[in-house]
């Protein structure tokens, strides 16, 4: 019998957002969340739980009749970066294109982020993404995906992925890395020699010294061509790092079939993606991440088509895309985007932002539900039903937030 060490209780909801849910959340009323060290013990009513379990002496959390339910899982970021692009984006939201923006002066897109970063220290990157993270730890987010992909050479991309590894040390959320030199081209050197030092130079080192999981590319016109993206996939796929790839977010040429082919643990963005393609991306078990916060700081053309994605039954995750073009930390304000703009249910787009995020980062055997044997990763937020989560616009603070059974943030 495991020993119980702390419990949560004075719960209005739980949410355990178990994989069989027939409401997607699995909203439970009287209902008490014990904890064992860093994982969940079990999850039951007061009298369910002390038959089975002595609860003398253990840690009591009082919800305050909040709503209690596992943490956000931000599956897709860019966390680290330098400075912002402030000025790109007040130009963009008067409606400039990035040819007039270019021509003020303006540094504009992915390889203005690159120059800067090239000046930039660990310690420096460090300290703003840490920032970052403290407003997400606040809005009940316990695990990050932070990718490279602003470098545009070995030596910066090595030094974005360090920074991870620095951010993992030093605050309570969880960074999984992924690699992503293939994100733009650099300004300074051929693209086919640039390929070239991804696939004989970046993957091999990162490999070697474990500084990333995942291998991501940008699979769109005017970035890699499918054939690129494959070659890249594959080299670290042979170095064991797991698929990734962004792809169909302003064009269609291919990449959401290449990776249904390749069985890549996500697909991110999809705003073009081919209704033909949805049986292939569901049959391969692929999940696919999209970003109405994106979507809407762009003002993308073609916001992207979340319903017709479910309904064809591929496994859909929510992210912020934190990054100098989407500055998004609050996954509760995701949340009140999707259900406004792709049209999900309160309950979608919660499930879309904990387990569903956790199978996009290959983690939902630990991550995403509050159930027993899981870490007690748990964000408690003010509210009396998890609807408000949706309706309440702008807010989203958590009251506390436990990481691995610990109190990492308290609101109160």
């Amino acid at each position: 019998m495991a020993r119980i060490t702390a419990l949560i209780e004075n719960a209005g909801q739980v949410l355990t957002c178990a994989r069989d849910a027939a409401d997607l959340v699995g909203a439970r009323t009287n209902t008490v969340v014990a904890i064992s060290g860093d994982t969940i013990a079990a999850v039951g009513t007061i009298d369910e739980i002390t038959a089975a379990h002595d609860i003398g002496g253990v840690e009591r959390i009082d919800a305050k009749g909040g709503m209690v339910m596992p943490g956000f899982v931000d599956c897709h970021t860019h966390l680290v970066f330098h400075k912002s692009r402030v000025e790109e984006y007040a130009q963009k939201v008067t409606g400039r294109s990035a040819a007039e923006i270019k021509a003020m002066g303006i540094p504009t897109g992915i390889s203005a982020t690159a120059r800067m970063m090239r000046e930039a220290t660990k310690d420096q990157l460090a300290d703003s993404a840490a920032e970052r993270l403290e407003h997400m730890l606040s809005h009940g987010t316990t695990t990050v995906e932070s990718k490279s992909g602003y470098g545009l050479n070995t030596a910066t991309e090595i030094k974005m992925l360090e920074v991870n590894a620095m951010l993992a040390a030093r605050q309570p959320i969880e960074i999984v890395s992924t690699f992503l030199g293939a994100h733009e081209f650099p300004d300074d050197k051929p693209r086919e020699a640039y390929i070239a030092e991804i696939l004989d130079e970046m993957i091999p080192e990162v490999a070697r010294r474990g500084l990333a999981e995942f291998n991501d590319v940008y699979c769109d016109d005017g970035y890699y061509t499918i054939e690129e993206s494959r070659k890249i996939l594959q080299t670290g796929l042979d170095h064991g790092l797991k698929i990734k790839i962004h792809t169909d977010a302003y064009s269609h040429i291919g990449g959401s079939a290449l990776a249904a082919g390749m069985k890549a643990v996500s697909a991110d963005h999809m705003n073009y993606t081919d209704p033909s393609e949805y049986p292939l991306l569901r049959d391969a078990g692929v999940v696919c991440v999209v970003m109405p916060g994106l979507d809407f700081a762009v003002g993308h053309k073609r916001p992207f088509d979340a319903r017709a994605l479910m309904d064809a039954g591929v496994i859909v995750a929510l992210a912020t895309d934190m990054c100098p073009g989407c500055w998004l930390e609050s996954m509760p304000f995701v949340m009140q985007l999707a259900c406004r703009l792709y049209g999900f249910s309160p309950a979608e787009a919660i499930r879309a932002g904990t387990l569903h995020a956790a199978m996009a980062l290959d983690r939902c055997d630990r991550l995403g539900s509050l159930e027993p044997g899981k870490q007690a990763d748990i964000a408690i937020f003010p509210y009396d039903r998890y609807e408000d989560m949706a309706y309440r616009l702008g807010r989203g603070r958590a009251r506390m937030v436990l990481k691995a059974g610990r109190i990492v943030f308290d609101g109160a």
